[in-house]
């Protein structure tokens, strides 16, 4: 009996528990376990959302659509060219008595002709029409990168936050092997009366906390898989197994001034923003211009095959055109007025904009900061609690200490690597979200 007790003590203190951070296996029955997926790299999901997402779709279209008004404005500079067939049959020789200022005689016949028309000049506003639709124009290329950006950044966040869920769920997998092996490892010296129901009580206890922890760490999984896939663009969930990238934890900058700077440069939106502030400008002086002279040359030829005698067989003609406007009802200057009251509207989100994106940036670097201090922090927590538990470990062999405060130190070590894991991701995350904010992807 005495041997078969040494023995005992021997195998408890040799394994009551891992603490060097390795998982023990576990049998293919274990809660933990889960079925492998198609392994899924950062890039490839990136590029997916981008082939798959319809948000994508929608800035490139209105992209599109933005040049198509750019082509439309640039036609007032090409001549305009219409071909003409008329019939008509009438009491030869009559007049239009009523309803107009002129009485044209009408003549039976049947004629084509062409007539064209070609702006010569209108001084400036049709330039300044044309300005103001190219700007708009690279004002949506803009927003169809600032959707691509947000759409990277989603994914991005949804990719990490997999990566770090699975990374939890795998804390509480060693956490449950741990404490199983604790359990039956009492549970043996307990049934050799070497210790007493209290303490296999208290390792219970702890086992069926770490069985909670484990379940709510493979719901967690499971959600944000399905939220992965939900921002990829299927309809269904996909089992995929997130691949970790080489992620390279330097320091963040000491200084934000240099990155509010790059921020205000290349950030799309407010590039976009700037297009639109320059095309309302565009847009108000053509508005201006519309009390300037229109000046236009136009043509006309054809042939009347079948006609009154009266007519010639052929015609043509060419001449210029000069208008002046002088009053149409302050039309033009309540046109004028709207246009430099949307430019101004538009400078002064341009200016709101700005603002904004500089204290994200301050703020999204104080975050990187703080993550950066954090993972610091938790790598001392995490290093404190493993020698913690080995000392309580070691005590309780010894039995100079009792089980609660061994229960004690491996809640601690759990913690301190859920806390660890945590500022791990959490400071990745905080370095993609900034450089979003500065308009750069990682």
């Amino acid at each position: 009996m005495r041997r078969v007790a040494g023995l005992l003590v021997l195998v408890f203190a040799l394994g009551i528990t891992r603490t060097d951070g390795q998982t023990i296996p576990t049998s293919p029955g274990n809660a933990g376990s889960k079925p492998v997926g198609r392994p899924l790299s950062i890039q490839e999901a990136e590029a997916t959302a981008i082939r798959q997402n319809p948000d994508i779709t929608i800035g490139q279209l209105r992209a599109l659509e933005a040049k198509e008004f750019v082509r439309e404005t640039r036609s007032a500079y090409f001549p305009t060219a219409n071909l003409s067939l008329t019939g008509v049959g009438a009491n030869a020789g009559s007049r239009i008595a009523a309803g107009y200022l002129n009485n044209p005689v009408i003549y039976p016949r049947a004629a084509a002709g062409v007539s064209v028309n070609q702006l010569i000049t209108d001084f400036g506003r049709t330039k300044n029409l044309l300005s103001s639709s190219e700007f708009q124009s690279k004002a949506e290329d803009e927003n169809a990168v600032a959707t691509q950006q947000q759409i990277i950044l989603a994914v991005d966040e949804a990719f990490y936050n997999s990566l770090e869920a699975r990374a939890l769920l795998a804390v509480a997998q060693e956490t449950v092997n741990a404490r199983q092996t604790l359990v039956d490892q009492v549970q043996a010296l307990t049934n050799a009366k070497l210790k007493s129901d209290l303490d296999l009580s208290f390792s219970k206890v702890d086992l069926a906390r770490a069985k909670l922890l484990l379940l709510d760490s493979q719901s967690n999984y499971e959600a944000a898989i399905t939220s992965l896939s939900a921002i990829l663009g299927y309809p269904e969930r996909q089992e995929f197994e997130p691949v970790e990238p080489a992620d390279q934890e330097g320091p963040p900058s000491e200084d934000p001034a240099p990155l509010i700077q790059q921020a205000l440069q290349q950030r799309p939106e407010v590039l976009g923003l700037r297009n639109q502030v320059t095309a309302a400008e565009k847009f108000g002086k053509a508005e201006h211009d519309l009390w300037r002279p229109t000046v236009g040359a136009l043509g006309v030829v054809g042939l009347a095959p079948v006609r009154d005698d009266h007519i010639e067989n052929w015609y043509g003609a060419a001449g210029v055109n000069i208008n002046i406007p002088i009053f149409n009802g302050f039309l033009f200057n309540a046109r004028a007025k709207s246009a430099d009251l949307q430019t101004d509207l538009q400078r002064k989100q341009l200016e709101g904009l700005q603002n904004n994106v500089a204290r994200d940036v301050r703020n999204g670097w104080l975050d990187t900061r703080k993550a950066y201090e954090r993972m610091g922090v938790t790598k001392q927590f995490q290093d404190q609690a493993n020698l913690a538990l080995q000392l309580a470990q070691s005590r309780y062999k010894l039995g100079l200490g009792s089980i609660v405060e061994f229960s004690q130190a491996e809640l601690q070590k759990t913690d301190a690597d859920l806390q660890n894991t945590d500022a791990h991701y959490q400071y990745l995350l905080s370095q993609i979200l900034l450089a979003y904010e500065m308009g750069t992807t990682r």
